[in-house]
């Protein structure tokens, strides 16, 4: 076999574009010239005709040329690569190269993606008879350690566990003929570029070598010039695009909000089943727990969970004993269910390609999907982002809100101001009179004389013996401590007013509340019954509230 040489001296070697088929999407798997073994095997799994990913990439790589390949995710991108390996490591066997070392090496970010690659293997190589094993972190070594002293022609592997094994001499890489690097973008924002680059200095110079990303930034470029020999560049969506079967919508809703929205969306759409993502691992998890106390059967699924119940949860989902699978970004790229309609994004991501990796999910090999995205005030940049990316506005979801961004900012400042507590003016915490220590009688009178309205609290607090401790000199003014015991006594004494109701939305929080007892409050509460009335303009700022709330959020019905 003609193998190439790769290396830095071919770092500015420029590709040559695949001719396409012109009828390609008419084409069968009979015409790419596939072996007897691998045609059956396909027969079997239901597949005639082959993507177009499928239908660029094979032929190519039967013709032993390195290969460029951008695809998104969800195009059938595995088999473009899986299915002519196998039938060159056929031909080879039958050329008379022998061995039990290692032929083929297939890298991948995720153990969810390495698994699903190595299945792969096993159903398009059924009978094939090449041997085939997977290593991913997170288990015991034993098991995979058997498996590669039996001798293996095609290893699947994460970057980690793979350095273990080498290191400990499990792995010997030195006979390796076909190289692949799947998913070149998520290894650099996983933070394995450095692994990655040190698996490649152990390769034979001497290879095939097949590199496939899903987009294109210039820094996975940079790193396929190194490694790829005049490759061929096989190209079947603009970089960073979504799959046009998929259907996007958009709400624009706040975070408290969210949860209550997904539970509605999930009940009266009838939605069978959903992926559901978040950005941190607490969040995927917080999710599952409130969708499981609405009866909405959910599990998580992220990096903190061992491998084990990672597997369980997937194999859960996909024999639909659970209706939602809720994921971080982690496993975006390493869950593959047939069927799969509905993706939500429960939280905006903040890397506009991770959007394109999630919704990916759905709407695979040309199947219709649905993608449902929740927005808040707080997201709206990276929906900004997402959006030039993609190149065109999420339509908005049936009922929702038009996308005025003035809105949303006015909406956003609205609820801040409601919800942010005031500071009485003249606060004696920020302004403590020189040539005194805070703590005596004289100190106490300086600060007390610096709010006017002091003048009427004073006496009576001192009647119902609520004077300040001393020493302290981080209290409340006397007018606003009373204002508060007021109001708190109004709430008990008639809960279910319109009164008591706004004074608790309206009323500012502080550490030190005063020590009073039942009578004193009592006492209190008769004293400002007068002027109860008059903070009626308390209900107009509820009301106020509740009619912006009306407006902004999108209530279904």
């Amino acid at each position: 076999m003609d193998f190439h040489t790769s290396g830095a001296n071919t770092a500015h070697s420029e590709c040559m574009i695949a001719e396409v088929p012109r009828f390609f999407s008419h084409m069968l798997f009979t015409d790419l010239g596939l072996i007897d073994p691998i045609l059956k095997a396909l027969q079997e799994e239901g597949y005639d005709k082959p993507t177009p990913i499928q239908a660029q990439a094979i032929p190519s790589i039967l013709k032993q040329n390195d290969l460029l390949g951008c695809a998104q995710t969800g195009t059938g991108k595995t088999a473009a690569f899986a299915i002519p390996l196998l039938q060159l490591l056929i031909e080879r066997r039958r050329e008379g190269a022998t061995g039990n070392h290692i032929k083929a090496l297939v890298l991948t970010p995720t153990r969810e993606l390495a698994i699903q690659i190595d299945d792969s293997f096993n159903a398009y190589g059924r009978h094939c008879g090449l041997r085939h094993t997977v290593v991913f972190g997170g288990v015991s070594q034993h098991k995979q350690t058997q498996e590669l002293r039996k001798g293996i022609d095609i290893l699947t592997a994460t970057p980690g566990r793979l350095l273990d094994l080498i290191q400990q001499k499990f792995i010997d890489l030195s006979h390796l003929e076909f190289f692949v690097l799947d998913e070149a973008d998520r290894m650099l924002d996983m933070g394995f570029i450095h692994d990655v680059k040190r698996i490649i200095s152990l390769l034979p110079a001497k290879r095939q070598s097949l590199f496939f990303s899903a987009t294109m930034p210039p820094e996975i470029v940079k790193l396929a010039d190194k490694i790829l020999h005049t490759p061929v560049k096989v190209s079947v969506t603009p970089p960073s695009t979504t799959a046009q079967t998929i259907q996007q919508s958009l709400y624009y809703v706040e975070h408290t909000e969210k949860k209550g929205l997904l539970a509605h969306l999930l009940n009266e759409d009838n939605i069978e089943r959903a992926l559901v993502f978040t950005r941190t691992k607490h969040g995927a998890n917080k999710v599952a727990q409130d969708l499981n106390k609405k009866g909405i059967r959910a599990e998580a699924i992220h990096g903190n969970k061992s491998q084990i119940a990672r597997q369980k949860a997937l194999n859960n989902f996909k024999e639909k004993k659970i209706r939602v699978l809720v994921a971080t970004d982690i496993a975006a790229r390493g869950i593959d269910v047939d069927d799969l309609s509905h993706v939500i994004n429960y939280e905006i991501p903040n890397i506009s390609e991770t959007y394109v990796h999630r919704i990916g999910r759905t709407g695979r090999a040309g199947a219709d999907g649905i993608a449902i995205s929740f927005c808040d005030s707080e997201e709206f940049p990276y929906l900004k982002d997402i959006q030039k990316l993609i190149g065109f506005e999420i339509p908005l979801a049936k009922g929702s809100l038009p996308p005025a961004e003035a809105v949303f900012n006015d909406a956003q400042t609205e609820a801040s101001r409601n919800a942010a507590p005031r500071r009485p003016q003249n606060n004696p915490r920020h302004k403590r009179p020189s040539g005194n220590n805070g703590g005596s009688a004289n100190g106490q009178e300086a600060r007390r004389s610096n709010n006017p309205n002091d003048a009427g609290s004073e006496p009576k607090q001192r009647a119902e013996g609520q004077g300040r401790k001393p020493g302290n000199g981080n209290h409340r003014n006397d007018a606003g401590r009373t204002e508060r015991r007021d109001a708190q006594d109004r709430e008990r004494k008639a809960p279910t007013t319109a009164e008591a109701s706004s004074n608790k939305l309206t009323q500012p929080r502080h550490k030190h509340k005063p020590q009073a007892n039942r009578s004193q409050q009592r006492a209190s509460a008769q004293e400002s019954s007068n002027g109860a009335k008059k903070e009626g303009s308390g209900a107009t700022e509820q009301e106020k509230k509740e009619n912006w709330l009306k407006k902004f959020f999108n209530k279904r019905h």
